[in-house]
């Protein structure tokens, strides 16, 4: 499984190939993380209560983190360009469906399943699958965090833009224009097409054999389980913290910003980490990450929130947010090479979403039983402290290279 394979998409010119990647990953996560700025407007004229809306998104989360495996099953053995102009047809169609939703069931089904699938197929998941058949292992990792960056800059770009079309045209108007949106970048997976191909020699594994394989890794198992609470600190920051904001006394526009911020920070962060990826233990980069979001957190919680603590809170989170991304790929392709990447790193992404699950829909109902956010920000803060010492004893090897340094130490 660790063998690095030939691509049929030599012919695509790699900067032309990382550009293309860059735009469509910094839009579909761009929209995807404006879903927050509809929480007010949505349940206010929809009549929905908070913990109806943190379902819908809930669900968007747990569909994306079921699909992503399969997502990237399909990518690895058909091709990126097929799945992702597929997904952002499926994307498109679930924003445009959420416009004539008006009862928490229908949300249920086009904001969350519709759209969850629509972003597992699209996102920059997929687009990291075509970026790590063609760059080398050493220099995967900030591969990764170009493309990281980029989805980061489309959540900066496209918070203010989204609520300057809610505020002006209304959520309906929104979200139509970006369902436009994602149709006009479907040109671009022109320079994804192509699949990795095994090795000479190499069959092909079944989906459940690769996962037994790899779920027999040790390091794999603490990967994804402690990627789990990644998903729990950005779902529940993402959707829940522009509300939280106007609860505390300030504008729906600090909201915006704040995730604005949250996404310019990012890029920093993301291109930091893929960097100090190729140079520092990954593992321990992950572990420091996931401190530093609990200390993050309770200094947040701990003093009153203003303006200009949110964006200082903001620009923390950003400096966190998806630099666990390329750390994350970056070990499951040093564990097992790139021929089950997009299946593998989905697998650990579907536990990353399951926390996404958690962190929204929890985030909703303990506000509607509550009237506050504050017990899921304590959670927040040692659940990042817990993930902080599960990557500690994750081993930065291949798994067949740490097969054989235990075999030969017995």
């Amino acid at each position: 499984m660790s063998s690095i394979t030939a691509t049929r998409s030599a012919a695509t010119p790699l900067i032309a190939l990382i550009i293309c990647g860059c735009i469509i990953a910094a839009v579909t996560n761009g929209i995807r993380t404006s879903f927050g700025l509809l929480t007010l407007p949505m349940t206010s004229d929809l009549g929905l209560t908070r913990e109806a809306w943190g379902m819908a998104m809930a669900i968007q989360n747990l569909a994306w983190g079921i699909a992503q495996p399969f997502a990237g099953g399909l990518a690895d053995r058909y091709g990126t360009a097929k799945v992702i102009i597929g997904g952002l047809l499926i994307y498109a169609a679930g924003l445009a469906l959420m416009v004539v939703s008006p009862t928490g069931s229908m949300l249920n089904l086009t904001a969350g399943v519709i759209t969850g699938v629509g972003i597992a197929t699209s996102s920059f998941s997929i687009v990291m699958i075509a970026f790590g058949r063609r760059v080398p292992q050493e220099k995967r990792s900030l591969v990764f965090g170009v493309a990281t960056a980029a989805s980061s800059f489309g959540q900066f770009a496209f918070a203010p833009i989204g609520q300057a079309f809610i505020s002006n045209f209304g959520w309906q108007s929104a979200l139509i224009y970006a369902a436009a949106i994602l149709a006009l970048v479907i040109p671009l997976t022109f320079a994804l097409r192509g699949r990795t191909e095994r090795a000479a020699g190499q069959a092909d594994l079944k989906f459940m054999e690769a996962l037994s394989r790899a779920w027999g890794f040790g390091s794999y198992r603490l990967l994804v389980v402690g990627f789990f609470v990644c998903g729990f600190h950005l779902a529940f920051v993402n959707v829940h913290m522009p509300a939280y904001l106007v609860q505390c006394g300030l504008s729906p526009e600090v909201g915006s910003w704040a995730i604005a911020v949250i996404g310019l920070f990012n890029i920093v962060g993301s291109l930091t980490a893929g960097y100090l990826g190729g140079r520092l233990p990954k593992q321990l980069l992950l572990a420091s990450i996931y401190f530093s979001r609990a200390v993050a957190i309770g200094l947040f919680v701990l003093f009153p929130v203003t303006e200009i603590s949110a964006y200082i809170f903001a620009a923390a989170m950003g400096l966190l947010w998806l630099s666990t991304v390329p750390l994350t790929a970056g070990l499951v392709t040093l564990f097992f090479g790139a021929r089950y990447m997009g299946m593998l790193y989905g697998v650990a992404f579907f536990s990353h979403q399951l926390g996404s699950f958690v962190g929204v829909w929890l985030g909703g109902f303990v506000y509607d039983h509550t009237g506050s956010y504050s017990i899921v920000w304590y959670l927040g803060i040692l659940l990042g402290l817990a993930s902080a010492a599960i990557h500690l004893p994750i081993h930065e090897l291949s798994a067949q290279s740490f097969q054989l340094r235990q075999a030969s130490s017995s």
